[in-house]
């Protein structure tokens, strides 16, 4: 969310964490814009060469002020709004979709040089400001949904034209990538309370015999966690990650929160649903499908997914 007063700027995640300090290239860009007063809803992004860069954008949260700068200049951001919620003392969330797009392309024109309005393949490098790009097109759309410009979003999100801006609610429909790999439980995290696993930690093998956490999945029931928690507690103790990426790694996305594991002998394999995998990770949570109890884990490996192992 973006808050602007005149040359008062807030930038704030979905939990209300405080961002500006950690992109102060974002907030210098709009103190420059020439509308002084507006609400808006956006997602920060890096935009690097090769696309968006989801791991150059978890580094810019960073405690160290001189690093904050540092990285500004290195990796800056570029803000892609897509919903305007109010401008100067105009409450717009009754307004139709189409007619807040509209206003918005007018308040975008409106802030100055550093304002792209275009499609996808329109997004460089920040820092500045820019409108997700929108169409009726379904081909252009389709091309949009298969990165055909290999920019690494996640997806397409469609809204009706006629939908008011409701806070709080999922009143648009996410068409996300979904793909499916075999993985092996490597360790597991205890449920907060209920006795049961909090999250199964999944790896896959590289070449060389090292399992590399890739995430974990979701959708466990109550009842599901119990019963996984008996199924994974004879092999607790097991040896499995250590030779490459581990997790329990510092983020700072999730600062405070507990992040110790335990380690599981790596012999269950489970089918998961994900949406993409970068950097040699899940960017989401994955979605458990099924156990593979026929399956061999030493041969759920990076090349299930036609890809090179990450370096």
């Amino acid at each position: 969310m973006v808050f602007k007063d005149g040359q008062e700027v807030r930038l704030l995640s979905r939990d209300d964490r405080r961002l500006g300090r950690y992109f102060p290239e974002l907030v210098s860009v709009l103190q420059a814009a020439l509308v002084d007063r507006f609400v808006a809803d956006g997602e920060i992004v890096v935009v690097m060469g090769t696309g968006l860069g989801f791991d150059e954008l978890l580094q810019r949260i960073h405690p160290a002020e001189s690093r904050v700068r540092k990285l500004a200049a290195e990796w800056p951001a570029t803000l892609v709004l897509f919903d305007a919620l109010a401008r100067d003392d105009g409450d717009l969330r009754a307004l139709p979709f189409a007619e807040r797009r509209a206003e918005f392309v007018w308040l975008l024109r409106d802030a100055g040089a550093n304002v792209r309005v275009g499609t996808v393949r329109d997004l460089r490098p920040g820092p500045e400001l820019a409108l997700a790009p929108q169409t009726d097109d379904l081909r252009l759309a389709t091309t949009w949904f298969e990165d055909e410009e290999g920019v690494g979003q996640d997806g397409i999100v469609a809204k009706p034209a006629d939908l008011p801006y409701r806070s709080g609610e999922r009143a648009m429909v996410k068409v996300k990538h979904h793909r499916t790999v075999d993985c092996v439980v490597g360790g597991d995290r205890p449920a907060k309370a209920g006795g049961g696993v909090g999250s199964l930690l999944l790896g896959l093998y590289e070449e060389d015999g090292a399992l590399q956490f890739v995430g974990h999945p979701s959708s466990f029931t109550a009842a599901q966690r119990r019963e996984v928690r008996e199924l994974v507690r004879p092999l607790e103790g097991g040896e499995s990650f250590g030779q490459g990426r581990t997790p329990g790694g510092p983020s700072r996305w999730s600062a405070g929160r507990d992040s110790s594991w335990v380690n599981i002998q790596p012999t269950l394999v489970c089918e998961v649903q994900f949406d993409r995998l970068q950097g040699g990770r899940f960017r989401h949570a994955a979605r458990f499908l099924r156990w593979r109890l026929d399956r061999d884990p030493r041969s759920c490996t990076f090349g299930q997914l036609l890809r090179s192992p990450p370096a």
